[in-house]
């Protein structure tokens, strides 16, 4: 059996909370987890469903991260989603200082099952903006995609 990487178990992270979703209903099957040198700061999921938009998994860990580091300057951290940011994920990424972005599926993944993203990818954003984030994709994108699938065959599943 192949030892995991450390970006893989964090990712792991990710795809294990963002699976809670396929039970809760509080949002979509997306997940994030933040770490700053090796160890753990947040993991989070989508949240949307309980009333707030902006409850998005990586904007729910950076508030975690945040209060738990008691600043708004995430300088120093990787943030591991499950999805490749949506613009206002990036932007909140962007201004948490956050260095690296590590996402699994994309935005044309999300879009493919229903859920209402903008056709805007994150490199477009790094591009655009300027932005000095790293981007990295494509980790696990399989067991992200197994996410959407499980996902897709919720029958009280609300797409947004």
């Amino acid at each position: 059996m192949k030892k995991m990487s450390k970006h893989e178990k964090y990712m792991r992270l990710a795809i294990d909370e963002a699976r809670k979703n396929l039970n809760k209903m509080e949002g979509g099957p997306f997940g994030a987890c933040i770490v700053k040198g090796n160890k753990v700061i947040a993991v989070a999921r989508n949240t949307v469903l309980k009333n707030d938009a902006s409850c998005h998994a990586e904007v729910n860990a950076i508030r975690l991260a945040s209060k738990k580091l008691k600043t708004y300057d995430l300088s120093g951290c990787i943030i591991y989603s499950t999805t490749e940011p949506c613009p206002m994920c990036f932007s909140a990424i962007h201004w948490a200082k956050i260095n690296t972005i590590i996402y699994g599926n994309n935005i044309v993944d999300a879009k493919r099952i229903g859920f209402n993203e903008l056709s805007i990818s994150c490199h477009s954003m790094k591009k655009l903006g300027k932005a000095k984030v790293k981007v990295i994709k494509g980790l696990m994108r399989k067991e992200c995609n197994q996410l959407f699938g499980c996902w897709n065959k919720l029958q009280d599943k609300i797409l947004y």
